[in-house]
């Protein structure tokens, strides 16, 4: 609700970081357009994952249907215990970096 997609980056495959057997990861990113603010966007992204059948008990790091982030969100710098903007893992994580360079014109932080 609120929300519509303005930009896409390309898809990227990419080993698993942490637990190495699993299958390889695909990894993008997106402009977003949103009415939504960040918490409330989270709990939309979060319900997408779900819908899309996101098990949350798994392992961490493990295999999972899909994991979406909010990286950024514009300037704003958010931290509390459950969403932190900028996403603080960044730039440790070439397949997040790679997606992002795909869309710096759109990117404002």
């Amino acid at each position: 609700p609120g929300t519509r997609v303005r930009r896409t980056s390309h898809l990227y495959e990419s080993r698993p970081a942490h637990i190495e057997d699993q299958p390889m990861f695909l990894n993008a990113a997106a402009v977003l357009e949103t009415t939504l603010e960040p918490r409330e966007l989270m709990i939309h992204l979060q319900s997408i994952e779900d819908d899309l059948g996101r098990d949350r008990d798994g392992i961490r790091y493990g295999p999972r249907v899909i994991d979406l982030d909010i990286l950024l969100y514009g300037q704003k710098s958010i931290e509390t215990p459950s969403l932190s903007i900028p996403h603080e893992q960044i730039p440790y994580r070439p397949f997040v970096m790679q997606p992002l360079l795909d869309l710096k014109e759109d990117l404002v932080h």
